[in-house]
């Protein structure tokens, strides 16, 4: 990308709008052409639609799968696919690449990025009139997830689906402890408070003959944070980020939820220091019968166990909350789009999201609600029984610095991992997020 210029009217591309960082991609083609890269212009073949995403391996197939059923719906269109590496790499180029006019016509990012590519010109807002000509409108979207899509008054992401924290259970054992309703779901109410949560990983633990509730959170990135979020948002507690701040937050339920965490992973039901590999080995070797991860993980726990049962994070704290993010469309700006091509880009668009049946295969909950009132989808399990999550999902703070991947997910990682590994006190752990919070806040926004 070095030496590119910076079309007239933009923004110059500074180091708070992308930051330089070594960039690994790959490709593929679905059809004939080109690959395309960072700083290549748009592909002179008009009916070729270039997409970046981060999908690899069996996410990368299905994906595949997604644009071969979709050609019905998008007659004399191809989809060119650029496959990047996940995180800073696919988040830098797509800044980098956007910054210059130089991207995509479209791509996938994750919601939780948006505050940080909406607000820069980074993207364009969608044409929603276009949307419902090929058949999506808003009425199709759960409203918890739509109303991320939306800065100042436009909708500058299409969700493709929502993947949330959730639990994960062998229902031999959960069934054993009578944890389960009759209809062969997970009993919630079992769950409802911290002491009948407890209580339920002890049923567990006595069912299974080994451990309750697996989490494998040590040493990792974001699975603290994805945990406490959740947990906190159905505490009701505010959780405020104003520019300069300081964050206007509820120090005390903060650290009810860290308490709370602390006991589970500490409570001789269950294992105690357990990293990401590890607490999904202990999960399909049924060392336990729960865990609590995401949705991506569905395919490693069915191949363990082909009945696998899944739900969506208990109500702990009183209102319900499951933390998730959502893989979304995105479009690169352009200073000069050309309409008929943004036209066909749409139609793409809408066309892959009404394959969405095949994307559900992978665990995610297809975020166009069409697919996930079918007939179809209710017989796919478990993915059926936790597709109620996405009426309450609740994404990272919707500000510049949060998301998936950051340097924000990790730096309240840090401190929670000090809390349930090192035995920070909650209130101690509380306090010590605030000052974090306060540190991102005082940063100043690329916007």
């Amino acid at each position: 990308m070095t030496g590119t210029p910076v079309p007239v009217g933009r923004p110059a591309l500074t180091r708070r709008r992308a930051l330089t960082a070594a960039l690994a991609a790959g490709a593929s083609v679905l059809g004939a052409g080109a690959l395309s890269g960072c700083g290549s212009a748009p592909a002179a073949d008009e009916s070729t639609v270039r997409l970046w995403d981060p999908f690899s391996g069996a996410d990368g197939g299905l994906f595949d799968d997604m644009a071969r059923t979709a050609r019905p719906d998008m007659p004399g269109t191809r989809i060119e696919r650029t496959v990047l590496e996940w995180g800073t790499p696919y988040y830098t180029k797509l800044a980098m690449a956007s910054a210059g006019g130089r991207g995509p016509d479209v791509a996938i990012a994750h919601m939780s990025r948006l505050a940080g590519y909406a607000p820069t010109g980074l993207v364009d807002p969608w044409d929603l009139d276009l949307l419902a000509e090929f058949g999506v409108r808003q009425g199709d979207y759960a409203d918890a997830v739509w109303s991320r899509t939306r800065y100042k008054d436009a909708t500058y992401a299409v969700p493709l689906d929502t993947h949330p924290f959730i639990v994960f259970f062998h229902p031999e054992p959960v069934k054993k402890a009578g944890l389960l309703t009759k209809d062969g779901t997970l009993d919630a109410d079992a769950f409802s408070s911290p002491k009948r949560f407890l209580a339920a990983s002890r049923e567990l633990a006595k069912a299974s003959g080994r451990q309750g509730i697996a989490f494998g959170y040590a040493n990792d990135t974001a699975q603290g944070w994805r945990l406490f979020y959740g947990l906190y948002r159905q505490t009701g507690g505010a959780f405020t980020l104003p520019p300069g701040g300081p964050a206007e937050v509820d120090p005390d339920r903060m650290a009810e939820v860290i308490a709370f965490m602390a006991e589970l992973v500490g409570d001789r039901a269950n294992p105690k220091r357990l990293d990401y590999p590890a607490g999904i080995a202990s999960f399909t070797n049924r060392q336990t019968a729960m865990i609590l991860s995401g949705e991506w993980e569905l395919g490693t726990f069915r191949a363990a166990d082909k009945d696998v049962g899944a739900a969506p994070m208990p109500t702990v704290f009183g209102t319900p909350a499951v933390y998730a993010d959502s893989h979304s469309f995105v479009l690169p700006h352009r200073d000069h789009p050309d309409e008929e091509h943004r036209r066909r880009t749409h139609r793409t668009v809408a066309a892959l999201l009404k394959a969405g049946q095949i994307w559900a295969g992978a665990g995610h909950i297809p975020a166009y609600g069409p697919i996930t009132r079918t007939r179809a989808y209710a017989g796919l399990l478990p993915q059926a029984h936790y597709k109620s999550a996405q009426d309450h999902v609740v994404l990272d703070p919707s500000v510049w610095f949060a998301g998936a991947g950051s340097d924000f997910q990790n730096a309240m990682s840090q401190v929670l991992q000090q809390a349930l590994l090192n035995g920070l006190s909650p209130d101690r752990a509380a306090r010590a997020m605030v000052r974090r919070l306060d540190t991102f806040l005082a940063k100043p926004s690329p916007a």
